[in-house]
Order: structure tokens, then sequence, then C-alpha cells
């Protein structure tokens, strides 16, 4: 979907432009288009409620369907109709590429198996207690893995005979669960009759690379559009693969790539690369290293409660320089004598 505005006004061009010479392009354009706006403002909401629990029956759950269904029908119209005609073109192509990722990353925030994020209820450990074909509950925890110590397993003597014979009776039978203690299924999520519920991941990851990589080849570090597919793919990276450092690498080739293109730029471009580029460069201090002292604004010193005297003794003295410093500026500022006559008439 085109997420962000350089995306929109980007798509919203290419089918204006493409009417003339491929109205049905155009109208598939425009109908992606219209999906992404209608899917970007309730993305704004789902985004703080994904961590609901999704097998639940609640009201926000018609929200959650609407964004699946959306995105499953916008996928479809640019997998079917645009992908296969924009060959010949190279902004498009490259933002084709990057609306089918973009379509995927809904697909694992919101539609994925095994979930990126935690559910609002948790159920049982995967690695619980487990029945075993005999009929006997053991658990799949291994022994001694409780206890610091290891102890020796008991060895008990079978006589040969029942051995042989015990082998031969179980060598023709099936083992089966005793009746009533079948494995529990774990309930589907609502939204299985929109899309089948399967990992996304491996998906979503391969589109944002074949996109970056057309980026990169077909367009200049500067364009808006490649930065626009190097924003959402380290939001990728950082939301649904959890992998901050990843994240603060791609953003940071992307900021430098910016600066060492030569190419040349209008208003309208460069208003959009600044945007993305001040948004990449937040992303960048994000997922940083909290400070030992628990607080980010505030770090101990070494010295004890006298280097705290002296530095807020300092931090006065300071403070009081800078007002008086202030001050005599404002005064000097309003002041009167500061512009003559002759250049107020000028200026008149």
């Amino acid at each position: 979907m085109a997420s962000h505005e350089v995306d929109q006004k980007a798509l919203g061009a290419f089918a204006a432009s493409t009417g003339l010479e491929d109205p049905f392009l155009s109208t598939m354009l425009y109908k992606v288009l219209g999906l992404s706006v209608m899917l970007s403002k309730k993305l704004l909401r789902a985004r703080r409620l994904r961590r609901l629990d999704p097998t639940r029956e609640t009201r926000s759950l018609q929200m959650y369907h609407h964004i699946i269904w959306l995105s499953r029908e916008g996928l479809l119209i640019l997998e079917e109709f645009v992908l296969p005609m924009v060959e010949a073109y190279v902004e498009l192509k490259v933002l084709a590429h990057k609306l089918r990722a973009s379509f995927y990353h809904i697909f694992v925030l919101f539609h994925n198996q095994p979930a990126v994020h935690s559910p609002g209820v948790i159920g049982l450990p995967a690695n619980g207690a487990t029945i075993s074909g005999t009929g006997l509950g053991i658990l799949s925890q291994e022994p001694g893995t409780r206890f610091s110590f290891k102890s020796k397993p008991e060895i008990l003597p079978v006589p040969v005979e029942l051995a042989s014979r015990w082998e031969h009776l179980s060598a023709g039978r099936v083992a089966q669960h005793p009746p009533g203690l079948a494995p529990v299924q774990p309930p589907k999520p609502a939204a299985s009759f929109l899309l089948p519920l399967q990992d996304f991941t491996t998906t979503a990851t391969a589109c944002f690379n074949h996109a970056a990589t057309l980026a990169e080849r077909m367009l200049p570090g500067s364009h808006p559009l490649r930065l626009s597919v190097k924003l959402e793919y380290a939001a990728y990276i950082y939301d649904c693969l959890h992998d901050p450092t990843a994240c603060r690498r791609l953003a940071k080739q992307a900021i430098a790539d910016v600066y060492n293109a030569r190419e040349g730029m209008d208003d309208d471009s460069f208003e959009d690369a600044a945007e993305i580029v001040r948004v990449l460069g937040r992303m960048v201090k994000r997922g940083g290293k909290p400070s030992s002292g628990g607080s980010t604004t505030r770090t101990g010193t070494p010295g004890g409660d006298k280097s705290r005297s002296e530095g807020s003794e300092t931090s006065q003295t300071r403070r009081g320089t800078a007002t008086t410093t202030t001050a005599t500026t404002t005064t000097t500022m309003m002041s009167p004598k500061s512009e003559t006559p002759a250049t107020m008439t000028n200026r008149i």
C-alpha cells in the first residue's frame, strides 16, 4: 500500500499520466490509491491494538478484518493487473514492487503465524505436558533440568522372555491415544476465512529485498521513492524481524546515499526527501542502549555529593550568566537607539 504521503502523491501522478496511453493501468492505479488511503487511516488505530488476542470475537476485530480484506484486494489488483504492465516504466516499477512489499508487511503485522507480537491472552507453552502413546502422562522436559545436579538413571533388570514377548506383541500394534485424550488444537483466528494463516515473513522479506535492489539500481540516492522504500524496509526490520541493529544500519546507509548523491532535484523532490531523511534520522536514534542510571536525561557523577553540589552551583552560575546575557540582548534589540532614523526612512 501507499503508506507514506510521497507514495500516494507519486501513485496519483502515475495514474493521471497513464490515463491516455493506458486507461486500464490508470484505473487499477486509482483503485490501489483508494485502498491505500482507506488503509492508512485504519492502520493508525489498529497498530496500537495489535496485541489483542485475534482468536476472540471482539468489536475491534471488525477493523482487523477490514484491514486484512483491503490488503488482500490491493495485493490481488497489484499482482494480477499492475506488475505485469509496469516493465516499461522506471519509477512506477519501483513503486509497484514497494507497494507489494507493503501489503505483505500488513499481513505480517496482523495475520501472521507465528505472530510477531505477543497476544493479549497468553496460552499454554508449546513444550508443556504431553500424552504418550501408552496413556501415561510424561513431561517433555528433560530430567535433571530442574536441578543443578545430575542423577544416575535407575536400571531395572527385565527378563529376556518378557522382553521378547513384548516386542512380538507390539510389532503389529499401532500406538493410539486413549479416548478423550486427543491433542488439543489451538483455536484459529477469526480472520482465517479471509486469508489462510501462514508465515508471511519470508515472502515479505524477499519482496522488500527485491524492491530495495530495484530502487538502488534504477533511482539515485536522493530520490524520494528510493528513500520511501528504505524507510518502510527499516520499519519492517524493526517491527517484524526485531533487529534494531540492522534497522539502524539500513537507515544510516540511506542517509549516506542522500548526501553522496550528485543528481539535481526540484523543490518538491527536495522537500519530500528532506522529510523522509528526518524520519530516518529518528529511526537511527531509536532502539539505542539505555543509560546505566535508569534515566536517559541525567547521568550520575562518580564524585559523590560534593560533585553534585559543585555541579549544581556551576549550573546555577551558568544559568545566571545566560539570563543576564539574554536580558542584555533583548534590551539591545528592543532599544529605539539600535536603528537610526535614516535607516527607518530608507526602510519605509
